[in-house]
């Protein structure tokens, strides 16, 4: 196996230098590849081929039409509905609107997707909620930008495609069902922490537990929940495809937003397909500029390299887990969750699979380290929103969410070390 060893220094050195200098990912990507190439003596024409060859795939369809469902719902006033649902199921406990909080984050990430649209859209209304009702504002931020990380986990998630895509193949469908059980035990740790918090510092309970009010608000928001439905149930069931049931959930929610909700106009509709095209430009820039760098990690050997030397640390398949946990919570500090997933995937999945994770748990192991990271200074745009949000500091809402930090090492720990969460509704289904 031939080793250029100075191509692979000027991909890898080249590459971070730019992450530290804060060039826009995208670009440190591209010139990265382009100077590996430069050293390599090929022509700058492959660049212009791989990056096509990136986007040129049926699968990654999915992704712009994800992202579109999310953006309707989310303009939809759909928002309102969940919380009003996740307040009649869990409101009673102490600390009810941090359970709110939580469990409002779990039904809106699975027509989301996004941490960021999460905490944008029910921070907004929950966080000045919280204040109001006597919860310190930072530990009400705190709670929002942490719980957003579920929609992460709950499908359908475009990340989940991304990832599906950069290992090769994965199937679709078992990732979505493998992130269920994962997000919920997310929720739960978080749940507990701020019921804790909640007891020590004397925050209000809410109403008492009412099942025709549940029964109510289910009704309510069936028709946002069906989307949900509709996507992971077609998949699962091979009734149509990712991508398909992608394009049939936009039309599905468009129609909720507009005829039934009717929380959005035609107007809306024009402006939300406007900040959809924007999102998406950013990351078919991202796939298809990582489609050339991770083209010269495989040429170069670079997987091969990493699991060997991983490897090398410790036999110990326990200690290479956590090690493989800690590169990734090192990467979420310094970049954002896209770019890890596709640069990151093809050198740590073969690493995951040499000590028996399979590459299904190690999608999940890899969306929640990235999760972890959108709330880690300096690059965490999930703690920025949430700062701007909010109104705080950000070294105020950092400090906030240090005992939430801990519920998420804890529930990221019994993913690594426990495959039956992730892999159970798989190996049900299947």
């Amino acid at each position: 196996m031939a080793i250029n060893s100075t191509a692979i220094a000027v991909l890898l050195i080249s590459f971070f230098v730019m992450i530290l200098l804060r060039f826009p990912i995208a670009y440190a990507v591209a010139l990265s590849s382009v100077l590996c190439l430069l050293v390599e003596g090929n022509p700058l024409s492959t660049l212009c081929q791989f990056m096509v060859k990136g986007i040129s795939s049926f699968s990654l369809m999915a992704v712009p039409f994800f992202i579109t469902m999310g953006v309707l719902m989310g303009k939809g006033g759909i928002s309102e509905k969940l919380i009003a649902l996740a307040d009649a199921c869990v409101g009673w406990m102490t600390g009810g609107m941090a359970m709110v909080n939580i469990v409002a984050s779990y039904f809106f990430g699975g027509i989301s997707g996004s941490a960021a649209a999460d905490t944008a859209s029910l921070g907004s209304i929950l966080i000045p909620m919280m204040a109001d009702q006597g919860y310190d504002k930072d530990f009400a931020t705190a709670v929002t930008i942490t719980s957003s990380c579920e929609g992460l986990l709950v499908p359908p998630s475009h990340n989940m495609v991304i990832y599906a895509m950069a290992a090769g193949g994965v199937s679709v469908g078992s990732l979505f069902l493998a992130g269920y059980i994962p997000g919920a035990l997310l929720a739960f740790s978080l749940m507990v922490g701020s019921y804790i918090i909640s007891k020590k510092r004397k925050y209000p309970k809410g109403s008492k537990f009412s099942l025709k009010v549940l029964l109510k608000q289910l009704g309510v928001s069936f028709w946002a929940l069906a989307a949900i439905i509709i996507v992971v149930v077609g998949v699962v069931g091979g009734v149509f495809t990712a991508t398909e049931s992608a394009a049939i959930a936009v039309i599905y929610s468009l129609i909720v937003s507009v005829f039934i909700y009717r929380g959005i106009t035609w107007k809306g509709v024009w402006k939300a397909l406007d900040e959809c095209v924007n999102t998406l430009s950013i990351v078919l820039i991202l796939i298809a500029t990582s489609a050339v760098f991770g083209n010269c990690l495989t040429r170069l050997h670079v997987p091969d390299l990493a699991t060997k030397a991983i490897i090398g640390v410790s036999s110990n398949p326990y200690v290479i887990a956590l090690l493989l946990d800690l590169i990734l919570l090192v990467l979420g500090c310094i970049m954002d969750m896209a770019p890890i997933i596709l640069i990151a995937t093809p050198i740590l999945l073969p690493v995951a699979t040499a000590i028996g994770i399979s590459p299904i748990q190690f999608g999940i192991i890899m969306i929640l380290n990235c999760g972890i990271g959108l709330l880690t200074p300096p690059v965490g745009a999930v703690l920025f929103i949430g700062s701007a949000v909010s109104k705080l500091p950000m070294e105020k809402v950092v400090k906030a969410t240090l005992p939430f930090y801990l519920c998420m090492i804890i529930a990221l720990l019994l993913i690594t070390f426990v495959p039956g969460i992730s892999m159970a509704l798989p190996g049900l289904v299947r």
